[in-house]
């Protein structure tokens, strides 16, 4: 886990994340408890017991994941009233690209997933968009240059 880049959550990501590290943590005493292969000389049980292994370091690696990502995240809130005029994490905001009316909502990495909506602050529209107000344009270019105008920016969280 990458510990120089800032972790930004909402409180829902927040608790989906704690929810899965507790039911991942249960998870884990309960295999290590009931589900050890006993050690036998057969090769069959030694090739249950690196399956048993390997399913159990992946655990363990998402467990340490999850406890890096709940000790240093920082938690996505409202912004002060004076500062509802501009895109900043946690907002959603509707713009106009190619006469299409879109809808993104700026979240942190993690819960970023662009099917629903929700674009990371370190995407390359995430990004372009930070710190801008209603009516401005950013351009984003990639392969091709595009133009989305800010329409209208809310706060749900």
């Amino acid at each position: 886990m990458d510990l120089e880049r800032e972790i930004y959550l909402t409180k829902e990501g927040l608790n989906k994340l704690e929810q899965e590290y507790e039911e991942l943590k249960a998870l884990k005493s309960q295999r290590t408890k009931e589900d050890a292969p006993t050690t036998a000389a057969s090769l069959e049980v030694d090739s249950e017991y690196l399956a048993f292994q390997d399913d159990l370091n992946l655990l363990e690696s998402r467990i340490a994941d999850l406890e890096t990502i709940l000790k240093n995240y920082k938690l996505i809130t409202p912004p002060s009233k004076g500062v509802h005029r501009e895109v900043l994490l946690g907002t959603t905001v509707i713009v106009e690209v190619e006469g299409q009316e879109d809808e993104f909502t700026i979240v942190g990495s993690l819960e970023a997933n662009p099917m629903l909506g929700k674009i990371s602050n370190e995407s390359p529209v995430g990004r372009a968009l930070l710190g801008r107000r209603t009516g401005e344009e950013v351009r984003v270019q990639s392969a091709v240059v595009t133009i989305y105008k800010i329409k209208k920016i809310t706060y749900r969280i």
